[in-house]
């Protein structure tokens, strides 16, 4: 770990990746793409979740573009080496940042995958921005409508998700939290959502050393927060009721939804109830994983994924 704040830059991991900056929405998103890549081929663009950057794509990455897709992750506004503008985490700028950014890449649509905060930001531009989205696939991300729902009315979701999301809504703690001893509040996030099998894994080993650093980078840790900041204050403002009126929509595209099993921060009721916003909802559980089951169990996930696209 280092002792200084680390350069954004060391997220561009060397390996068989090409790093490119996109401009969209106003900011520089850092970008990844296997160094195989085709543009004109289908675009399947992959949000990461919380604590994270794009490596959490890594094994989707290789298998998308090996199926003959350009499949592309970046680094979310706030996050690794993308731009960290001090607001904008509201619901409707981060779909407006994924709309840009598939026509910035040179696409008219695409398929978006996400996982937790990254699949948030999916159905919302999937609900606001129709006409650039093709299909959706998320990973431990309920629909935003039955989140809430889910916590409101369900004891045991409430008590799973509610009391980490309220600890950060306070200023300054949040960050020292996540950032305190290099980072090592993210290995204990990980660990705590996570299989066992993985755990014992380099990939695991090697997957937290990353993560570490990235949330180490200067201004990350409150941008990170900024998200769930918003999510519950808006909840008391007339802004976050609109964002909720107009995400009561059933979309009418096909919508890949998956679970780890194990998963016991985002539960299996909430997942299902979202199959009220959907129209064309594929629910799956992927055994013997917890919240990370793209990375726990990529080839059943990336199985999972091709069957959606190639519907």
């Amino acid at each position: 770990m280092t002792s200084t704040p680390p350069d954004p830059t060391l997220v561009r991991f060397d390996g068989p990746w090409r790093h490119f900056d996109v401009r969209a929405n106003g900011l520089r998103f850092h970008a990844v793409e296997t160094q195989r890549f085709v543009a004109d081929r289908p675009l399947v663009l992959l949000l990461h979740g919380f604590g994270e950057v794009w490596w959490s794509w890594r094994h989707q990455l290789e298998a998308l573009t090996e199926a003959g897709y350009r499949a592309v992750a970046v680094d979310l506004r706030g996050y690794g080496d993308s731009d960290k503008p001090p607001r904008g985490y509201d619901g409707w700028t981060l779909a407006g940042d994924t709309n840009a950014l598939v026509r910035a890449l040179g696409h008219t649509s695409a398929t978006l995958v996400g996982h937790a905060d990254g699949g948030l930001v999916c159905w919302a531009t999937a609900t606001l921005h129709p006409a650039v989205v093709e299909r959706v696939a998320v990973l431990s991300s309920p629909h935003p409508r039955a989140l809430k729902r889910g916590v409101l009315f369900n004891s045991e979701e409430r008590s799973a998700f509610l009391p980490l999301f309220l600890h950060n809504q306070l200023p300054r703690l949040g960050e020292r939290r996540l950032t305190r001893a290099d980072g090592a509040f993210i290995e204990e996030y990980f660990r705590e959502r996570s299989g066992p099998a993985w755990q014992q894994s380099p990939d695991f080993a090697e997957t937290i050393a990353r993560n570490r650093l990235a949330i180490q980078i200067p201004g990350v840790a409150h941008c990170s927060l900024e998200y769930r900041r918003w999510a519950f204050r808006s909840q008391f403002r007339n802004d976050g009721r609109r964002f909720m009126d107009l995400m009561d929509k059933r979309l009418p595209i096909p919508i890949l939804a998956v679970r780890g099993h194990d998963d016991e921060y985002i539960l299996d009721s909430v997942m299902v109830q979202s199959r009220h916003w959907a129209a064309d909802m594929d629910y799956r559980i992927i055994p013997d994983t917890g919240h990370f089951a793209h990375q726990e169990a990529p080839e059943e996930f990336n199985a999972l994924l091709l069957q959606l696209l190639g519907r």
